[in-house]
C-alpha cells in the first residue's frame, strides 16, 4: 500500500506547467501543448491518475517513438448531413478527441444530433474528459473507442477483443452526470495504478496464469486476461462497439490494431445531442432532479455506503484537489521531473 510518506500533493498549475515544458520540448506547438497539458493535469485533478500523470510518461515515449504525430491535425474524409468521417492522421489522441467532440456539437446545433467518427487516431486517455466538456455546454454526448486486443471473449483464454471504453454524459446543474467505463471490470490503467500502489482490487478483475479468478492486479497484468464486466454481456458489447467504430469510421478494427504498448491507429465515435432542441427541454432539469433524488433515497447496504450518481464523486475530488493539490506518488513525480531533464 502507498503510505502518506510516499504521497505528495502537487498544485494543478505546477503539474500543468511541467507537462507543458516537456511537450514543447518534443515538438508540440504552444496551442497543442497547452491543450494536452491541461487534459493530463485535469484528469489527475479529478482523481484519474491512471490516465493523467501516471500515463503521461508513456504518452511522451510514444511521441518520441513516432507513434503520436504532435503536428498532425484531423482531415475530413466524408460528410453527409449530420454525419462526418475524419482521419486523425495519428495526431495526439486527446487533441483529436477534443476536436471531434467540438465538431459533433457544432453539427448538433444545426441538426439536433451530430456524429463524428475518427479513424487513424491515438489513445484518447480518459474518455470522460470529452463527456464533461460536452455536457457542461448543454449537450448529451455518447462516445467510445476501440482498442488493441487486450481482453478475452467470454469463455476464451486468449485476448481477441478490446476493452473498448464507452462514455455517456448528460448535463446536470451546470455540471454533468458522466458514466465512463471500459468493457473490462477494471481498465488496464487502473490495474497498473493499483499495482504500483501495492493495492488489491476490491472485487476480482481477471485471472492469473493458472486460470484462477483473482483480485491481484499484478497477476492479471501478467496473464493479460482481464474479466469482461458483466461477463458475457460486457464481452458482447465490446464486439458490437468495435464493429460500429470500424464501420462508422472506416478505420481499423481491434484485431488490426497490433501493438498494445503504443496502441495507435484506433477508431472512435462521438455523438452529440442538442437537448435544447427538444420540445420538453424546459422540464428536463426537473425530470433529472427527480431521478437523482429518488436514487439518493436508496437504502445503503452498510452505514459506510454512499449512493451516488455517475460522476458525483468526481465533483468532490476535483474541489479538494484544486484547493489542496493533487495527491500523487512521490516516485511518479520524480519520474516526471527526471523525464523533463532527459529530453532537454
Amino acid at each position: 500500500m502507498v503510505t502518506s510518506e510516499q504521497t505528495i500533493r502537487i498544485p494543478f498549475d505546477k503539474m500543468k506547467s511541467e507537462f507543458l515544458r516537456i511537450l514543447l520540448s518534443i515538438g508540440f506547438t504552444e496551442k497543442s501543448a497547452e491543450q494536452c497539458a491541461d487534459i493530463f493535469a485535469m484528469n489527475s485533478v479529478d482523481g484519474v491518475n491512471s490516465h493523467g500523470i501516471n500515463r503521461f510518461p508513456r504518452f511522451v515515449k510514444n511521441t518520441l517513438e513516432g507513434f503520436v504525430k504532435p503536428e498532425a491535425v484531423p482531415s475530413l474524409l466524408h460528410s453527409f448531413g449530420s454525419l462526418e468521417q475524419w482521419n486523425g492522421n495519428l495526431g495526439p489522441g486527446p487533441i483529436n478527441a477534443t476536436f471531434a467532440t467540438e465538431r459533433a456539437m457544432e453539427l448538433a446545433l444545426t441538426n439536433g444530433i451530430g456524429m463524428v467518427s475518427l479513424a487513424n487516431t491515438n489513445h484518447w486517455m480518459r474518455g470522460g474528459t470529452y463527456g464533461w466538456k460536452a455536457a457542461k455546454k448543454g449537450f448529451i454526448l455518447i462516445c467510445w473507442t476501440n482498442t488493441c486486443q487486450n481482453m478475452p471473449a467470454w469463455g476464451a483464454s486468449d485476448p481477441r477483443i478490446g476493452n473498448n471504453p464507452f462514455v455517456i454524459a448528460v448535463p446536470y446543474k451546470n455540471e454533468a452526470i458522466v458514466l465512463d467505463f471500459a468493457m473490462s471490470q477494471y481498465s488496464y490503467g487502473k490495474l497498473e495504478s493499483l499495482k504500483s500502489e501495492g493495492s488489491m482490487l476490491p472485487f476480482p478483475g481477471g485471472y492469473n496464469k493458472e486460470g484462477e479468478m483473482t483480485n491481484d492486479p499484478g497477476q492479471i497484468l501478467e496473464s493479460w486476461r482481464v474479466l469482461p464486466m458483466g461477463y458475457w454481456k460486457g464481452a458482447g458489447l465490446s464486439v458490437l462497439l468495435d464493429v460500429m467504430a470500424t464501420v462508422l469510421s472506416g478505420g481499423l478494427s481491434t484485431h488490426q490494431i497490433r501493438s498494445c504498448s503504443s496502441e495507435y491507429g484506433v477508431s472512435q465515435i462521438f455523438i452529440a445531442i442538442n437537448i435544447k432542441a427538444l420540445h420538453n427541454f424546459p422540464s428536463i432539469e426537473n425530470s433529472i432532479n427527480q431521478i437523482i433524488d429518488d436514487l439518493h433515497k436508496s437504502n445503503p447496504e452498510s452505514p459506510d455506503s454512499i449512493i451516488r450518481y455517475p460522476g458525483e464523486n468526481i465533483l468532490r475530488t476535483r474541489k479538494e484537489n484544486l484547493e489542496n493539490g493533487i495527491p500523487i506518488n512521490r516516485q511518479v513525480w520524480g519520474k516526471i521531473l527526471s523525464f523533463r531533464e532527459r529530453i532537454k
